[in-house]
């Protein structure tokens, strides 16, 4: 039976996501999934449900464009290349989806994995309403060579036999233009919301650097060109200036991290109309030095973090003094949950970024970075009814992102969970 209930919500304060401002005493009328009304004083039909928020901040649902949904603890990350099945990994995709929605997260975007996780089918479940979560944007693998930072097999490479036989098992990792033509088109039969490269070196990969280039240029050219026949947008995985400026020019839509981001960079990113979601929270602990949650990361992670400490510090400055269009991700396998969403809106404030440049990069500018702007993002009439509502103050409150006060997504009110700890609950 279709939901057409008559809803009013009452707003303390309201960010819309179309105006760098909260505004006061503001009112959203909604009807089943949809809102039909925002304004002051809003005369709506008798029997209307009335939902008192007189004393929240009421934003938009907030999306995490960034988010690797397949763990339920991120200390079993590199367990997964061994230990943990199929199964296991979509039972903890559905965990996250549940509460990262329980945190004011309305939409989350899974930026592939190696190994299956099926993901589309908890994103399938989510959509008919078998289960409760977040709506789901998906790549269900990321497309990658061996020994680069998405062959996890590295985990295990001094059992060589072991390590080619997992790598074998991963349908996305290999070599060659025709093996990422075919890569591509795997993924789009899937049904794949997007497509994710992994095309540099990382962190916390044990034998590779920050600035590898892990794909020659004829396997660049095979999948880009393939995207853009089955008209299938593409993020990658870079960090460094040089292999940036090659993906842009290769018209790639937008990069993932960008840390060591130099102005010229920075210039024909904004050229193009390149997004970057910076990701900038696994990277925080380095450029504000905190060694007790660099403790946590392994000796690869923690010794390149100290290495390129420097550039990174340079990077984020680059960044938050462009225009880039900016998205808001996690990307939460070291330190904290993938459904700790909110953390990121902390590294953001903390590196004296603007609160509603951070609000509008977790709203208006992730729908459109995840091609749903049409449906969500902004609480104006005719989108989906995602709301989500905040008693700590966005504006001077760097965690007021980490506790939830209300949740709705597509008109049903959720149960919230708080994510703040008892120490940081007191500030």
């Amino acid at each position: 039976m279709a939901n057409d209930k008559n809803v009013k919500i009452k707003c303390g304060k309201l960010y819309d996501g179309l105006k760098a401002e909260m505004q006061v005493d503001m009112e959203i009328l909604l009807k089943g999934d949809k809102i039909v009304a925002v304004g002051r004083n809003l005369s709506c039909p008798e029997g209307t449900e009335i939902i008192d928020l007189g004393d929240a901040t009421v934003t938009p649902g907030m999306i995490d464009a960034h988010v690797h949904p397949q763990f339920f603890d991120w200390h079993d990350v590199y367990d997964d290349t061994i230990y943990y099945s199929d199964a296991w990994r979509a039972l903890a995709v559905a965990n996250c989806a549940q509460k990262s929605l329980a945190g004011g997260f309305t939409t989350i975007r899974s930026v592939g994995w190696f190994r299956e996780d099926y993901s589309l089918d908890v994103k399938r479940a989510v959509e008919k309403g078998y289960i409760a979560g977040s709506r789901l944007i998906v790549a269900p693998h990321f497309l990658c060579t061996p020994g680069s930072h998405g062959d996890m097999t590295q985990i295990v490479r001094t059992n060589p036999e072991l390590s080619d036989f997992l790598a074998e098992q991963y349908p996305t990792c290999g070599n060659g233009a025709d093996f990422f033509v075919g890569a591509v088109r795997r993924e789009v039969k899937l049904g794949a919301d997007f497509l994710k490269i992994m095309a540099t070196g990382g962190f916390a990969t044990p034998n590779d650097s920050p600035e590898d280039i892990q794909m020659n240029d004829s396997e660049f050219k095979a999948i880009f060109d393939t995207a853009k026949e089955l008209g299938i947008s593409t993020t990658a995985h870079a960090y460094a200036p040089n292999l940036i400026q090659k993906l842009v020019k290769f018209g790639i839509t937008g990069i993932e991290h960008g840390s060591l981001m130099d102005e010229e960079t920075a210039r024909l990113m904004e050229e193009h109309g390149t997004y970057l979601v910076p990701t900038f929270t696994p990277y925080d602990d380095a450029v504000h030095w905190d060694e007790e949650s660099l403790a946590k990361k392994s000796p690869e992670f923690r010794r390149k973090l100290g290495i390129y400490r420097e550039r990174l510090v340079k990077g984020r400055e680059v960044i938050l003094n462009s225009n880039i269009k900016l998205g808001y991700g996690t990307d939460f396998v070291t330190v904290h949950n993938c459904y700790e969403n909110g953390w990121e809106y902390v590294a953001m404030l903390n590196s004296g970024m603007e609160p509603f440049r951070a609000l509008q990069a977790a709203t208006k500018n992730n729908a459109e970075i995840l091609e749903i702007d049409d449906i969500v993002g902004t609480i104006e009439p005719g989108k989906l009814a995602d709301i989500s509502a905040w008693k700590r103050d966005l504006l001077t409150d760097p965690y007021a992102l980490l506790d939830c006060a209300f949740v709705m997504k597509s008109g049903i009110v959720y149960p919230t969970e708080c994510r703040l700890d008892h120490e940081v609950k007191k500030l």
